[in-house]
């Protein structure tokens, strides 16, 4: 890659970790109350502070109540169209309340957006706002791309420093693998960016042209999975320019801290999804849903650089790669099937909910989906692995990893699916659980 075109790209990927410059339109300075905060006393009124003067209009404000009903008198605006309030028609029992609001912005924009707030009782997320529509079949594809794009990510990366250190792959191979990871980078950039206006979308139940003008910031700030956007944007970003800048300058030493970095930003995965907030998640079965994440992409991306790289491009180098690898995926493997386990036995309160529960069902099928992969690495090493010992290479083997590599993006797909899923309560007794478990 030439240079000026590699500073050209470098100069984007940073550009694209940084947050947008403000548009013209207005913007939210302050809500009382506060974003996802818990008060005490029911507020007497809602207000919204812009930093321009912007026109009601419509319902500009409505607050609901967990139940759906509208609880809010009509807005009107003070402060000369900066500020728009609402006072709520009485005096809001304890519970969760949403609020819901749009405006007219100076420059003929529609803004709107969405913050929740407890009265007593903790606030819910914004993705859990009166309205939402919650996760659907798309957040789960675009998590399964954003686990895709780890292992083009991480997979090549691990086989060029680790499996094939000492080794230097041709020009058409070395250019492949570079190419490869920065794909998988700039992946995790976009695909990050669409999980995210996805979310925000099923909360805000707005058109995409009202979206592009709606305040994120309640999702952005005030939730995991927008502190975890947020983070990997900007490490993401800064992966993808070291990826470019090492191949530019042929500094493979480069490679390291972005190999580092991406399997550490792998943890946002886990820390944003639906089950690191349920009541029986801990540090440790965080850090063990990152080891399984972090084991099972590098493990499915690097069946596929031998595949793809170093079987059609690299022939030289294929006894030494398959060797080096299988010895790997021995340790990824154990790591994969060790935390998967121990996941499973904390998310599962109980054996029947194996079969009783959807949770289990999908978790079923993700055993039988990773067993068909293991079988099938299990017999590379059994059947092929001897035979490159000896020096031979056998017919056949790129078109079996290809497939190898196949059953294991399916696996990630299954864990996507996972991920956004509700695991069942965890089995509790006693009349401390039943006065937890009451209404309010």
């Amino acid at each position: 890659m030439r240079p000026w075109l590699a500073a050209l790209v470098a100069a984007a990927a940073a550009a694209l970790a940084l947050p947008a410059v403000a548009a013209a339109h207005a913007t939210v300075s302050g809500v009382t109350p506060e974003a996802q905060s818990s008060v005490d006393a029911p507020p007497g009124q809602i207000v919204l502070r812009f930093d321009q003067s912007v026109t009601a209009v419509g319902d500009a404000i409505r607050v609901l109540a967990a139940d759906g009903s509208i609880v809010s008198a009509p807005a009107v605006s003070a402060d000369g169209g900066r500020e728009i309030r609402a006072a709520l028609t009485g005096e809001l029992p304890r519970g969760p309340y949403t609020v819901r609001w749009r405006a007219l912005s100076a420059d003929g924009h529609v803004v709107s957006g969405v913050f929740t707030f407890g009265v007593g009782v903790p606030a819910p997320s914004p993705t859990e706002a009166v309205g939402a529509s919650g996760l659907t079949v798309w957040d789960d594809v675009a998590r399964w791309a954003q686990f895709a794009a780890l292992s083009l990510l991480l997979g090549p990366l691990v086989v060029l420093l680790v499996v094939l250190r000492g080794h230097e792959p041709g020009p058409r191979a070395q250019r492949a693998f570079y190419l490869t990871a920065a794909v998988g980078a700039f992946a995790a950039l976009d695909v990050g960016i669409l999980a995210f206006v996805l979310r925000s979308e099923n909360a805000l139940q707005s058109s995409l042209a009202d979206l592009l003008f709606a305040d994120l910031t309640p999702f952005s700030e005030k939730t995991r999975f927008g502190v975890a956007f947020l983070v990997s944007l900007v490490g993401f970003g800064a992966v993808a320019s070291l990826v470019i800048l090492a191949w530019t300058f042929g500094r493979r030493a480069l490679l390291w801290p972005a190999l580092l970095g991406a399997a550490a930003l792998a943890s946002g995965f886990s820390l944003s999804g639906h089950q690191a907030t349920e009541p029986n998640s801990t540090w440790l079965s965080q850090l063990a849903d990152w080891l399984h994440l972090v084991a099972a992409s590098v493990w499915a991306g690097g069946v596929l650089a031998l595949a793809l790289i170093v079987w059609p491009l690299a022939p030289s180098l294929r006894r030494a790669a398959f060797l080096g690898f299988s010895r790997i995926a021995v340790v990824l493997v154990a790591a994969l099937v060790l935390a998967g386990t121990y996941l499973s036995v904390v998310r599962l309160p109980e054996v029947s909910d194996l079969w009783q529960t959807s949770y289990g069902q999908l978790l079923l099928v993700k055993i039988a989906v990773v067993s068909l992969a293991l079988a099938w690495g299990g017999l590379h090493h059994v059947v092929v692995r001897p035979r490159l010992e000896r020096g031979t290479v056998p017919a056949g083997v790129g078109r079996s990893l290809l497939g190898e590599s196949a059953v294991a993006m399916a696996v990630l797909l299954v864990a996507a699916v996972l991920v956004n899923g509700a695991p069942p309560p965890p089995v509790e007794t006693g009349p401390a659980v039943a006065a937890s478990r009451a209404p309010g």
